[in-house]
């Protein structure tokens, strides 16, 4: 079979290369360009390098020249910027918390990739994902966790289509990372600090955005740090530096309690803080609905399991939707819900879909 694999000069790609050539089938290593900040080089020189540089660029051409199989680069760093970067900064503009390696995926990985392998004329694209995808009798395609649930990515996949998913494959999904390591070593391929894991956000150099939000967005203003009683404890440096949920960095120190923030109020340009377990949140409702197959009847209760991050807990409840919006009942309240973040629904390892989280209560 002809395939395209999607390279990023990290271990997991590479023994997707290494494997998938080895089972004899040909391939074509294909490596995205995307958009870094610009306005950091001094702090990316200091700090280890994330993605798209030269050095993550060469690591991939490396891997291909050693498969003799063909390598490119494709110039994503406009659409990147477009699709993913400005929709970040918009969002957290907002008020939100945004979830952007979802839109990635979606849009470039699984988009813009998709149809470079068709142009190339492959049947397939490989990625490094750690997820699962199976065919069912009546041909529809189904999303499930990955073998080993550390590693787990499906939470960034269900905003794929059928149509996707009947192009991609995920060799490493049935794999435990130890023995993507243990192939690793099997096909020489170096593994020092940044080229062993994938780096999430990775258009900024930092670990954490809050440098970055602040080159991109100039216009933010001091506030007030309430109690949901009214009183001021502190203030804060701009609402988009704050998320919910967030206990370190607040600058009000001193106090008996330890206090997390708990909303932002965009109006009066505050933000709230309560003690921990004063922002359980028993139902939210979710918009910009995807769904992997058609399984999810509308106006009918589902019960099924919600995931509000990457790794985050496992949350039972019931679901119910109407096409645009979806209503999430938890059996048991949970905090920390940020508007902006994803809710992907579980039947048991299987994904079922999800939206971006809107409103909670």
């Amino acid at each position: 079979m002809k395939i395209m694999v999607a390279m990023s000069g990290g271990v997991d790609s590479s023994v997707v290369a290494h494997k998938l050539k080895e089972e004899g089938h040909e391939l074509i290593g294909v490596m995205m360009k995307l958009w870094v900040d610009p306005l950091a080089p001094e702090v990316r020189r200091m700090l280890p390098t994330k993605c798209c540089s030269i050095e993550h660029i060469n690591r991939a051409r490396s891997v291909c020249e050693s498969l003799e199989i063909p390598f490119y680069v494709m110039n994503l760093e406009e659409a990147f910027k477009t699709e993913v970067v400005d929709p970040f900064l918009d969002d957290y503009r907002a008020g939100k918390t945004p979830n952007p390696c979802i839109n990635c995926n979606r849009d470039l990985k699984f988009g813009r990739l998709l149809d470079k392998m068709k142009e190339l004329g492959c049947a397939k694209l490989a990625t490094g994902h750690y997820a699962n995808v199976t065919k069912d009798d009546d041909g529809v395609f189904h999303l499930y966790e990955a073998t080993d649930l550390t590693k787990d990515q499906s939470y960034y996949l269900y905003g794929l289509s059928q149509e996707q998913l009947s192009k991609v494959i995920f060799p490493l999904g049935k794999l435990q990372k130890t023995e993507t390591f243990e192939l690793a070593e099997k096909y020489a391929i170096p593994m020092n600090s940044d080229y062993r894991e994938s780096q999430d956000l990775c258009f900024f150099p930092e670990k954490e955005p809050t440098a970055f939000l602040k080159r991109y967005i100039t216009d933010m203003k001091e506030g007030d740090i309430k109690l949901e009683d009214g009183s001021t404890v502190g203030q804060h440096k701009g609402l988009p530096l704050y998320t919910i949920g967030q206990r370190r960095g607040l600058g009000i120190g001193g106090l008996k309690i330890p206090l997390h923030v708990v909303r932002k109020d965009m109006t009066s340009n505050t933000v709230f803080v309560a003690p921990n377990g004063d922002d359980q949140t028993s139902e939210l409702k979710a918009e910009n609905l995807k769904w992997v197959h058609s399984g999810i009847d509308e106006d009918q209760e589902h019960e099924c399991i919600a995931r509000i991050s990457s790794h985050g807990e496992r949350s039972k409840g019931v679901c119910i939707h109407d096409g645009k919006t979806l209503t999430f009942r938890f059996s048991k309240a949970i905090r920390g819900i940020a508007a902006g973040q994803s809710i992907v629904l579980y039947s048991g390892d299987e994904i079922l879909g999800g939206g971006v989280i809107s409103f909670s209560l």
